[in-house]
């Protein structure tokens, strides 16, 4: 459906198509209830998603000894890392010059540099480690079985396996009903269509002719103390956020003095960053037959190479980005420069304008907001089927593969005009299970989920509506820019000032200094409560505005990247890992407790690892000392002497939770920077 500006601006447009979309959203089968339960299994720790950030909380769980059920709804294990295809670390560039991370990240670092005899065996040039998927998710399984090994733990894994319930009694989750499925007898593997042609079947009970289901019963092992087990949400979209009604938010945060940089006053849903099926392309000898998509023409206005390169080969230029795999000698990593391209080196690609899908508006956006959840009737008993819009879904696997064709083939360049760009056909498109996505399609497992649902945390000293990470903890935005003068409401600069004001807060309060007068602390926010670190630029791919993103001559939303940006080493504390309302769950990784501007940071492979970690030790610690983890924030600004114990527990397992030299003084971060 293609919409105009116009109607999309006007109200009775807006309740026009909402009705519409509700109407289509309720014709949505619900999903039948479990008339059995084939398994049960009890765990310590139930980790609902098999990223970086569910890896890691198993990984953390299994050196202290727990019992730990892991499931993920694809077959590998390492999501951005794996399945999405993501095996280009982003990483900033002084924290990785010292080898400032989580030890079990450095170990994953170093385990590539063992297999391969090179820290970056795809010779790529934005990032110093990029090599092929599978031997991520390999290193990834060694790594958990060494944990179990080294800490007497037990793990419990399930590939292929969503959760569809959650029985939650009062503030405790009981127990969850998950569903593993596998294929139909006499049908292909699984990975052989795209995940939109399976993704709603996987979280219906009933067998279908496609797949075959195992319904399995997590419950705890028993544990004594306030909670005897706990829950991990750990998925791509934030999942267990919506199944147990915790409240979060989803896309654009309405502008404040916070998070000044929001294009909107209200905030929006449904404009969330693009999402990315990435896939793997060889360099041949020899041209190669091409084949079109059918659909090519509908999708081929939106690509783009962004902006003019001069002197560059702009398809080897891309093609080496994000090179997984350069057999044979090669030159020394160069940032931004591109070495030779040979026969046999194969490329991952992940283009804003290219394969990213990049929807925005209620009529095309992929994760469902809470109404239209309701709508659909997910939210009812046993409704639940994933909470994505499966179309959207299937809308941007049809544009990575038109991207593919456009990328060797295309001439005309929806930002550059005509002729802009060469043709290379000295290329294949590689599918099967022996090629790097490991898929008979040969797009990723699962598409790349830059952000989705984000928990509000409980309210806090500082934060009455519940806490969250922002953008003016981490940004490097100059505010006394005109844009932040004029344009923000009443006030609102003010106050954006005063919350920047650092050791000089008291002075611009006591002296009722004018806002242009008050100095800009340049540091990050310093959490009392922080278990790990982060840091990467607040990086943007910005929903589209009208739909379908496709459309020719559309935009992205505008002033989004009005906050994309160089970002200050941040910190994750633990109030952003602990929901409202349930005292038995943690989150960790993409669905903490974020604005959408710091979710841009907050969102890469070390970070991942590095909040998994803090949720894995916290839950030891709970357990152990039989308390729940809301208790160790609960006094803070005051000392919190349990919080100082698991603090150090973290970093004598060589965990930092602070950058180096970070402290209320410390204003000289200039080294510190991303790129």
């Amino acid at each position: 459906m293609r919409i105009s500006a116009s109607l999309l601006l006007s109200s009775f447009g807006q309740r026009l198509f909402s009705a519409i979309g509700l109407l289509l959203l309720l014709a949505s089968p619900l999903a039948a209830q479990p008339n059995r339960i084939e398994q049960t299994e009890s765990c310590d720790v139930l980790v609902v998603g098999g990223g970086l950030a569910g890896v890691s909380t198993a990984y953390e769980s299994l050196h202290a000894g727990r019992t730990v059920c892991l499931t993920e709804m694809t077959d590998w294990l390492g999501g951005q890392l794996t399945s999405q295809g993501t095996t280009a670390l982003d990483e900033a560039r002084m924290q990785r010059q010292l080898l400032f991370y989580a030890s079990g990240y450095k170990d994953l670092r170093q385990r590539v540099l063992d297999l391969y005899g090179r820290q970056n065996p795809g010779d790529c040039w934005v990032s110093a480690v990029c090599f092929l998927p599978a031997d991520a998710h390999d290193i990834l399984v060694d790594m958990l079985n060494e944990a179990a090994r080294e800490g007497d733990g037990t793990l419990k894994w399930f590939p292929s396996t969503v959760v569809k319930e959650l029985d939650i009694d009062g503030s405790m989750i009981e127990s969850a009903i998950a569903i593993q499925h596998s294929p139909a007898p006499g049908t292909p593997p699984l990975n052989t269509e795209p995940l939109s042609a399976f993704y709603e079947d996987v979280y219906r009970y009933e067998d279908s002719e496609r797949l075959s289901k195992n319904i399995i019963r997590f419950q705890p092992t028993g544990n004594e103390g306030p909670a005897d087990w706990y829950v991990v949400e750990a998925t791509e979209t934030g999942e267990l956020i919506a199944l147990s009604g915790v409240p979060y938010r989803l896309g654009l945060d309405p502008k404040s003095y916070l998070n000044p940089s929001s294009p909107t006053l209200t905030g929006d849903a449904y404009c969330t960053q693009g999402f990315t099926y990435t896939f793997a392309m060889e360099r041949t000898e020899e041209a190669q037959v091409q084949e079109r998509p059918e659909y090519y023409d509908i999708y081929a206005p939106y690509f783009s190479f962004e902006r003019e390169r001069d002197n560059t080969n702009y398809i080897d230029f891309v093609f080496t980005y994000r090179r997984l795999w350069a057999p044979g000698n090669r030159p020394e990593r160069r940032i931004f420069g591109v070495s030779d391209i040979k026969p046999g080196d194969i490329s991952m690609q992940n283009w804003t304008w290219g394969n990213d899908y990049r929807p925005g508006t209620f009529v095309d956006n992929l994760i469902y907001s809470h109404e239209q959840l309701e709508a659909t009737g997910q939210l009812e008993p046993g409704g639940w089927l994933g909470g994505l819009r499966v179309d959207t879904l299937r809308r941007g696997e049809e544009n990575a593969f038109s991207y593919y064709h456009w990328l060797i083939g295309g001439l005309s360049d929806s930002q550059l005009g005509y002729g802009i760009k060469s043709v290379d056909l000295r290329h294949r498109f590689l599918t099967g299970f022996d090629a790097p996505m490991n898929t008979a399609h040969g797009l990723s497992k699962h598409p790349y989920i830059r952000e989705g649902r984000r928990i509000i945390g409980r309210p806090a000293y500082g934060h009455p509506e519940g806490f969250m990470i922002n953008e003016i903890d981490i940004s490097r935005v100059d505010y006394s820019d005109e844009y932040y003068q004029t344009q923000l409401p009443d006030g609102m600069y003010l106050q954006l000032r005063r919350a920047l004001a650092g050791l000089e807060t008291a002075a611009a309060i006591g002296e009722n200094k004018a806002a242009t007068d008050i100095p800009r602390r340049t540091r990050s926010t310093i959490f009392p409560d922080s278990l790990g670190i982060a840091q990467y630029a607040i990086d943007f791919h910005p929903c589209m505005e009208l739909a379908p993103p496709e459309l020719p001559g559309n935009t992205e939303r505008a002033g989004v990247r009005r906050a994309h940006g160089q970002s200050y080493p941040g910190q994750i504390p633990l109030r952003a890992l602990i929901p409202q309302e349930i005292d038995n769950m943690l989150v960790a990784g993409k669905s903490i407790a974020t604005s959408t501007i710091a979710a841009a940071a907050y969102r890469v492979h070390s970070f991942e690892w590095s909040a998994g970690i803090a949720a894995g030790a916290t839950i030891d610690y709970a357990l152990e000392n039989q308390l729940l983890p809301h208790s160790l924030v609960d006094d803070l600004p005051r000392f919190e002497p349990e919080l100082l114990e698991l603090q150090q527990r973290l970093q004598e397992r060589g965990n930092p939770i602070a950058f180096p030299d970070t402290s209320i003084f410390n204003l000289d971060w200039e080294d510190w920077r991303v790129w």
